[in-house]
């Protein structure tokens, strides 16, 4: 089995049962962990056990493998580069606000990425995002297609007459607010109209599989985008950001098909 379909293999298999585990903890009550980076950023109790599970299933499988997780991201990014030149980026429950009140959009993201762990340079191989209270799960192996089950995935070619649906979100930092709500209206004469969803790598494997014409957002980690922005590829769409090579990252991630890429990028960027 090639090596990206085999980590894809991985990925499907170990968001499944991270995904169950999130689920019956939701069932069972939701506890504050603690803050992030502002009060409203919350980690959950499920939040770390799910990345533990995630993390001992992988060194199982792939013990040579790096790895790069949102709660234990700073202590697990590796000094020096994994033995196999693979490492795993993790988001163990993105949406954890939309988790801890019980709205049903949340998801485990796990992408496999060679070379330097760091968007503007890795290589996305395979990735998987899975939503325990729809039931559905997203993966891609890089050059294979983004599927959702046994579907192939496709992303929108072009929006309609009346506009492009779009997607976006907002950082957990008051004073960003501000910045986010003049890109909103600067993006919203391209837009039929706007969700806001509340879990980025669901709003991604959205735009790969043709329920969002395009999605824009700034202040994404490199957990929040890596699996989803795979997908979208693979999917036929585009992805990029700000900075010198155009990726995604923190300053801006966009994706959309390539009928509305660039003007969406554009005009996020306030270009």
């Amino acid at each position: 089995m090639p090596l990206a379909e085999d980590l894809q293999h991985i990925a499907i298999e170990i968001a499944r049962e991270a995904g169950e585990l999130a689920r019956r903890r939701r069932r069972e009550g939701v506890s504050i962990a603690a803050t992030k980076s502002a009060v409203a950023d919350i980690v959950t109790e499920a939040d770390r056990e799910v990345e533990v599970l995630i993390r001992t299933r992988l060194t199982e499988q792939r013990p040579g493998d790096g790895f790069l997780g949102e709660e234990s991201g700073a202590e697990s990014t590796l000094a020096d580069a994994p033995a196999t030149g693979i490492t795993w980026v993790v988001d163990p429950i993105d949406g954890t606000v939309n988790y801890a009140y019980g709205i049903p959009s949340y998801a485990v993201s796990i992408a496999a990425v060679s070379g330097d762990p760091e968007p503007e340079w890795w290589l996305a191989l395979a990735g998987a995002v899975y939503n325990p209270a729809s039931g559905e799960l997203f993966h891609a192996a890089r050059g294979s297609g983004a599927w959702l089950g046994d579907e192939r995935l496709a992303v929108n070619a072009e929006p309609s007459a009346a506009g492009a649906l779009l997607a976006t979100g907002f950082g957990y930092d008051p004073a960003t607010h501000a910045g986010d709500l003049a890109r909103v209206a600067r993006v919203m004469p391209l837009a039929r109209d706007l969700r806001r969803i509340g879990a980025a790598s669901l709003d991604l494997a959205f735009v790969a599989a043709g329920r969002l014409d395009g999605y824009f957002e700034r202040g994404l980690n490199p957990w929040d985008h890596a699996a989803g922005a795979l997908l979208v590829a693979e999917a036929g769409g585009m992805v990029g950001g700000a900075g010198p090579r155009r990726a995604a990252g923190k300053a801006m991630t966009v994706a959309a098909g390539p009928t509305l890429f660039e003007t969406l990028l554009r005009t996020a960027l306030g270009e």
